[in-house]
């Protein structure tokens, strides 16, 4: 009987199958026991300002593309460069392929410094990789952004291999998601409050209410 090997490519998509699946143990076990204290906040802004936007939002999700296409851009303009608000962004995993793109995003060292442009690359390119039919290709194309901002394929070998890390920022997600009250994306917290998508100029005046203006 003839054994068939596997090609370098569907290896990589099994290890992150593997990891994937590895995550959804956080779930039997109540992701709560789970310790994810060394997973990373993803944060931009002035950390001690008085305003804090967190965005819950899904590397798949065509809406949180589009917020990132322009409302972000104009967020990050008005009041990220100005140090006006502190901004949170927590992803959210409704599929193994926005897992896979998070991994890549928060791959190697200072990742935190990385992340963000990586993220507008993902959204940029979402209707590209998120909507092969072939896992294979889902990887291939995230590695591909990876390498753009950097990455070599030593490093993207060890994050998609790494099923502790993938466990542990699902347990996350799922801890913080309960947390808020998250069952959509894209969704914010701004100062507490939980808010549903909306356009940039509501947003803006919740903003600058929070703020006192």
């Amino acid at each position: 009987m003839t054994r068939k090997i596997m090609s370098w490519g569907q290896l990589i998509v099994l290890s992150t199958v593997l990891a994937f699946a590895a995550s959804l143990a956080a779930v039997a076990q109540d992701a709560s026991d789970i310790d994810t204290s060394d997973i990373a906040e993803m944060q931009i802004g002035n950390a001690d300002a008085a305003v804090t936007v967190v965005e819950y939002a899904s590397f798949t999700c065509p809406h949180c593309a589009s917020f990132h296409a322009q409302a972000f851009k104009d967020l990050k303009a008005d009041y990220i460069d100005t140090g006006k608000i502190n901004f949170v962004y927590r992803e959210v995993y409704f599929d193994r392929f926005g897992l896979w793109a998070a991994i890549v995003a928060r791959c190697g060292e200072g990742a935190e410094n990385r992340f963000f442009g990586i993220a507008d690359m993902l959204y940029e390119q979402q209707s590209d990789w998120a909507r092969q039919s072939d896992p294979n290709e889902i990887v291939d194309r995230l590695r591909t952004i990876g390498k753009t901002a950097g990455l070599t394929d030593a490093q993207l070998d060890q994050c998609f291999s790494d099923g502790d890390t993938a466990q542990k920022m699902y347990a996350r997600y799922l801890q913080q998601a309960e947390e808020d009250g998250i069952n959509s994306t894209p969704s914010f917290v701004i100062n507490g409050t939980k808010y549903t998508n909306m356009p940039y100029d509501e947003m803006k005046d919740i903003i600058d209410a929070a703020m006192g203006g």
